[in-house]
């Protein structure tokens, strides 16, 4: 049985309540209640196993720069040599409303909140609670109260109300420059609600950061469009791109908001990336696919294509990647 959370977020994506956001393609979601109902009756539920993890990240030290870590599902923690940045930060034992429901972690995040490095800017891509996790972001400004918040139109008041502060909104292609690093919010094909009645009152989308000695990019959560090839036209390539490869199966249902392993590598050809990390699998299990099956499907499209293994890759929560270029 589908958990309730992911119920009600998949209900809500059929409650139609003053919709204020659409996608690029001008083009909704088809899927109707009743293919929920068929899938929540036919789906699969995947075996609970736990991916690979590594210790790498305690070998950082204060004065370790140009480096990311995945965390788990699609934070990472990145230091592009200007600030430190933290995406769509989830630390939480569940993805839900509440303590007790709600899918479950796989995996401990590979570090605590308490063991992070001191954070500049937090970005958030939707509000999708796998993706803003209210709990996390109020221990975050605790520990790093000038910390800087970057969310989509819609979700500050949500922020405010949990008592952080320092929280800016964007519109697709608005940006904020933050020391010596460019901030750019891009468009991507996806929704957002956290209830019932809120359906795409508020925006999603990538993260474009860009500074003086490389350009990163974190594309959230997204089903495949076009908007990675915009982004390319208007904003240039990144040198290191993280990108969804889980949560597609079964596809009939899931395409238009989630992209499989073999979409995620189109996704970094259309923008151009030089070296990209795969995210959004392997830390909970929200749709039917097997836990291991997106690793495997994108090693299998790298060998398909004839890419080199460095063009896409899974690294293991915990991996201390570099940023300085030849990974």
């Amino acid at each position: 049985m589908k958990s309730f959370l992911l119920s009600t977020l998949i209900i809500s994506n059929f409650v139609t309540a003053g919709e204020t956001f659409k996608n690029n393609n001008n083009t909704a979601n088809e899927t109707s209640f009743r293919d929920f109902v068929k899938w929540t009756f036919t789906g699969k539920n995947p075996k609970r196993v736990q991916i690979e993890t590594s210790e790498e990240w305690k070998n950082l030290d204060k004065n370790s720069s140009n480096y990311a870590i995945w965390i788990g599902h699609a934070t990472y923690l990145v230091d592009n040599g200007d600030l430190t940045i933290l995406t769509d930060p989830v630390f939480s034992k569940r993805v839900s409303p509440f303590l007790w429901l709600g899918p479950r972690r796989l995996i401990s995040p590979a570090m605590s909140i308490k063991e992070l490095p001191k954070i500049d800017v937090i970005t958030l891509s939707h509000n999708h609670y796998d993706h803003l996790d209210i709990s996390s972001l109020k221990e975050i400004n605790k520990l790093n109260p000038d910390a800087s918040f970057l969310v989509p139109k819609g979700d500050k008041k949500l922020l405010v109300k949990s008592g952080i502060k320092n929280v800016k909104e964007f519109l697709w292609w608005e940006n904020l420059k933050i020391s010596e690093t460019k901030f750019t919010f891009t468009p991507v094909q996806h929704w957002s609600a956290r209830g019932l009645r809120d359906r795409n009152k508020s925006l999603w989308g990538g993260w474009f950061i860009n500074s003086s000695s490389k350009i990163l990019y974190h594309a959230g959560d997204t089903g495949y469009s076009d908007d990675f090839k915009e982004t390319k036209l208007r904003l240039g390539s990144p040198d290191y791109a993280f990108i969804p490869i889980g949560a597609y199966d079964p596809q009939w249902f899931m395409s238009y908001s989630h992209v499989n392993p073999s979409e995620a590598v189109q996704i970094a050809k259309d923008l151009g990336a030089t070296n990209s990390f795969a995210m959004h699998w392997g830390t909970f299990i929200l749709t039917d696919e097997d836990v291991l099956e997106p690793f495997l499907l994108l090693e299998q499209e790298i060998r398909a294509l004839n890419l080199p293994k460095n063009f896409f890759r899974a690294p293991k929560p915990g991996e201390l990647i570099s940023l300085l270029g030849g990974d």
